[in-house]
């Protein structure tokens, strides 16, 4: 067997902090061979990015602390407590780190060329135009279009799939022995998925590189690794070939998430439920306005000539890419965004209404937001935000009643009723969702739409969610 290129024994990661001590990575340990794919599975929070870092020492010590014992070996050279010069030759040259969420980690004042450029300029001393030459060689092999065009390009000129083949295009410049990809699919559309696993699975082999993904997306392992680790509250709970961990896994944690996976079976509804919403050639077009005059000289149709109908009790999926048009299909149905066409409730042309008039209407028909957290107040605690629709609808006689409202629609959504003092910001994500759509139930709505609700959260979470919302449903 050969030896692995990448070692890591007991590993312990601790946070400190004036008065208080969290430990984030606990005892463990992993081993990547050269060329080989392994996967590093768990949920946020779980100490998988902590590991990553840890990896090419990028964590701040202090406040991090490595525990006695803990080693990382890298072709058989120990990484923690190395001086900078060694980690200088490691970081970027030998091992690349393709990081979550590529617009925040390229440098928003420096072109395509420049930020591809210096990776090979620092480490391999070619000089600019050279490097110009490997940049636009990069480009093309990691699937970008016009590349030559590309260079002049600044991260906010590029698509989420652009920007993440130019966090891979630099991550590959210096043909590293070892990429570490941290959630690099996760923001990311379905097809653009598909494509950047592809492509990662294509340069793997063509670089001959040792590949560790971590994810928490379990499809996303069975396409890309080989072997897998399972990793829970910062302790490597489970690990072997994926075959064999997926097929038959023995820690209860493994077991629970793979058990939370969407199956995708349909759900029954009554066939001759009553029409509640339906919209006729809807349609939602944003004007272009140019020139000092801010004459319209085009539109952009986010909608376009939409049909559809929504019976009651029934659940409809709207299914497409970032900028399809979801979004804005969902605020037309709710009247919170302008529309043309006919547009129905209750059998009610509710198109031509007034605020005044539509607003008995809004207690029947809410929304819960793709991120809760933006679109909870961070100065209001969780009872006011849940309760300021009540007051809004003049339901409940009296503050007292309105509170046993509160405290029943938390006890429904599974969380604890003294979290109703508590902010947005104490919350996990999933739990932030959970209170989105208690502030959306607790008004008894007929007809509610769900954008994106589960799409930020972990599986087991997505599982919960979607469980909530079926038995809120019935």
């Amino acid at each position: 067997m050969p030896k692995p290129l990448l070692k890591i024994t007991n590993l312990g990661v601790e946070f400190h902090q004036p008065g208080t001590s969290i430990t984030a990575v606990r005892k463990a340990s992993l081993h990547v061979g050269p060329g080989e794919s392994v996967a590093l599975v768990g949920e946020s929070g779980s100490g998988k990015s902590v590991m990553a870092l840890s990896i090419l020492q990028l964590l701040p010590c202090p406040p991090a602390i490595y525990t006695p014992g803990s080693s990382i070996v890298f072709q058989e050279q120990e990484l923690i407590g190395a001086p900078k010069s060694q980690l200088r030759s490691v970081r970027g040259n030998r091992v690349s780190m393709i990081f979550q969420e590529p617009l925040t980690s390229l440098n928003p004042l420096h072109t395509v060329e420049k930020q591809v450029g210096e990776v090979m300029m620092a480490h391999k001393g070619l000089s600019r135009m050279a490097a110009r030459k490997k940049t636009i060689a990069l480009l093309e092999q990691v699937g970008i279009t016009n590349p030559i065009q590309r260079l002049a390009a600044y991260p906010h000129q590029l698509s989420g799939g652009q920007r993440q083949r130019i966090m891979i295009a630099m991550a590959l410049a210096n043909e590293p022995d070892l990429l570490i990809a941290d959630e690099a699919t996760t923001a990311l559309d379905v097809t653009i998925q598909i494509q950047i696993l592809q492509l990662l699975t294509t340069l793997q082999k063509r670089f001959d590189m040792a590949l560790l993904f971590i994810t928490h997306d379990l499809g996303i392992v069975r396409t890309i690794a080989n072997r897998v680790y399972v990793m829970n509250q910062g302790e490597i709970v489970e690990s072997g070939l994926v075959d064999e961990v997926f097929s038959r896994p023995q820690h209860p944690y493994t077991q629970r998430l793979l058990a939370a996976e969407p199956r995708g079976n349909p759900i029954s509804a009554a066939p001759n439920a009553r029409t509640l919403v339906e919209a006729k050639n809807l349609s939602v077009w944003f004007p272009i306005k140019k020139g000092i005059l801010r004459r319209t000289v085009a539109h952009i149709k986010a909608v376009d000539g939409i049909t559809l109908r929504v019976r009651e009790g029934h659940t409809v999926g709207v299914v497409g890419e970032s900028g399809s048009g979801k979004t804005t299909l969902g605020l037309a149905l709710l009247r919170l965004e302008t529309s043309r066409g006919i547009l129905k409730y209750a059998g009610r042309d509710i198109q031509g209404l007034n605020q005044t008039t539509l607003r008995p209407l809004r207690r029947e028909m809410q929304i819960v937001f793709q991120d809760p957290f933006s679109s909870l107040s961070p100065r209001m605690s969780v009872g006011e935000i849940i309760a300021e629709g009540l007051l809004v609808h003049r339901i409940g006689r009296d503050a007292a009643k309105r509170e046993e409202l509160v405290i029943r629609i938390l006890d429904e959504v599974r969380l604890d009723p003294e979290s109703r003092y508590r902010y947005p910001h104490e919350f996990s994500g999933g739990q932030r969702q959970r209170i989105a759509i208690a502030r959306a139930m607790v008004l008894k709505p007929r007809f509610l739409v769900l954008d994106e609700p589960t799409s930020a959260l972990d599986m087991s979470v997505q599982a919960q969610i979607v469980d909530l919302l079926r038995e809120l449903q019935a």
